[in-house]
């Protein structure tokens, strides 16, 4: 089973920005237990006392079950809580009563007024800040913070409580409602805010793709468009001649022959120099596209011109390496460097984001996938790449959370026509 370390690695960053949020709601309920319920217990001993912390205890629980309900409404996975809303404004009311209570019929020791008080704002506070986290409107959270402060001064009016303590006490519970309902309000902003940037580079990532898939059905439009219209006029042409017995009909079809045989020639150089990959290229748009998604990049290149067979070869490692980083895990540094060594390219692709398990978080998937059998297509097809140019890869965990990849191309061999066409037609 995996441990705490590994469930929380597991987690996206917006579902770990949201786990975060969550916590710090239930936080708020154990801070409210402990400040307020704890010492009425050390001032109220007996039954008495631990109704009240019960009470207490309650009210922090509702609280809490409020807030993961109304973060749950704002996220859009459930309707608003009003129900739950209104409960919990009635079990404020009651700790808020049963506080009073106790300051004036209750016993009156050294330090009571001082619970009771904070017994009083307490609960009001924290009910207020609560509720305001189930609406929308920043008018009606300022409404309910300031309604909760009024309702504290009308509480303490008919007990003629002193002008200067009712004040305070009113004071209290609006600074403190306040930077509960504001510390509310932002938490779910800021998760709202993540939320929104990991969708817009989900979109950015899709859009990229759609682009490229349009630049490539334009070339294929140009390449096979003015081709094909002139095949169909052509064979129309042939069929008109052929019914009137002309021999001219073969001249036309050995011409559509040819047209179609030349469309086949430029639609295959369409696919090979679609399928051919600069290594410079493909190193500044990684650098780009993992800066863009928040993964710190460093590329450095310490390597003389390349052969272009070399170039495409490793050109793709850094496309396929780079893609399974953004697609896998939450990396947050990622290093590429090329050098040349004892006459061989040396591409290395290293990053952090590995679980306990040894499962990559970045290039390429788990150890089973990279170092080994070599499962999963995207690998399997660089493997295919290099070997058609006596490459090797190597991927792997490589210790402190990091995934390794290795990839190594010779620089010196000519490699037949024959296999560089069949390599360009490998799709990873």
């Amino acid at each position: 089973m995996r441990g705490p370390v590994g469930w929380w690695r597991g987690k996206s960053t917006p579902a770990k920005v949201e786990a975060y949020t969550r916590w710090s709601f239930h936080c708020f309920a154990v801070l409210e237990v402990a400040s307020v319920g704890l010492p009425a217990l050390s001032h109220l001993p007996g039954r008495p006392g631990v109704w009240l912390v019960l009470l207490v205890c309650l009210h922090a629980a509702v609280c809490a079950v409020t807030a993961s309900r109304s973060l749950d409404w704002t996220r859009g996975l459930r309707p608003q809580p009003v129900r739950l809303l209104w409960a919990l404004a009635a079990v404020t009311a009651a700790v808020a009563t049963a506080g009073l209570a106790i300051a004036q019929r209750g016993p009156q020791g050294e330090g009571m007024p001082a619970v009771t008080g904070t017994l009083f704002a307490g609960s009001l506070s924290f009910g207020g800040g609560t509720i305001a986290l189930g609406v929308r409107d920043r008018r009606r959270v300022l409404a309910i913070v300031a309604g909760f402060a009024a309702g504290a001064g009308l509480y303490t009016f008919p007990l003629h409580i002193p002008g200067l303590t009712g004040l305070g006490t009113m004071l209290a519970v609006l600074i403190g409602g306040g930077f509960l309902a504001f510390t509310s309000l932002f938490s779910v902003w800021l998760l709202n805010a993540v939320y929104a940037l990991d969708e817009a580079r989900e979109t950015r990532a899709r859009l990229a793709v759609a682009e490229e898939r349009l630049r490539f059905g334009r070339d294929l439009h140009d390449v096979l468009g003015r081709n094909l219209s002139v095949i169909s006029l052509k064979s129309e042409l042939a069929v008109q001649l052929a019914r009137r017995g002309r021999a001219e009909a073969v001249e036309q079809m050995i011409e559509v022959q040819r047209i179609a045989q030349e469309s086949q020639r430029e639609v295959r150089e369409v696919v090979r120099g679609y399928r051919e990959a600069d290594l410079a290229v493909e190193l500044a748009g990684a650098q780009g596209v993992l800066t863009a998604a928040g993964i710190a990049c460093e590329v450095r290149a310490e390597a003389p011109e390349l052969p272009a067979q070399a170039q495409s070869a490793l050109g793709w490692v850094v496309r396929e390496a780079a893609t399974n980083v953004l697609r896998h895990g939450d990396a947050q540094r990622c290093a590429v460097t090329v050098l040349v060594r004892e006459g061989r390219a040396v591409l290395t692709v290293e990053n952090d984001g590995v679980d306990d398990s040894g499962r990559a978080a970045g290039s390429g998937g788990g150890p089973g996938r990279a170092a080994g059998s070599g499962r999963g297509s995207g690998l399997a097809g660089l493997r295919e790449r290099l070997a058609a140019v006596d490459g090797v890869l190597e991927a792997g965990p490589a210790g402190g959370n990091r995934f390794r990849l290795v990839a190594e191309v010779p620089l010196c061999r000519t490699v037949p026509a024959a296999k560089v066409r069949n390599m360009s037609e490998v799709a990873p």
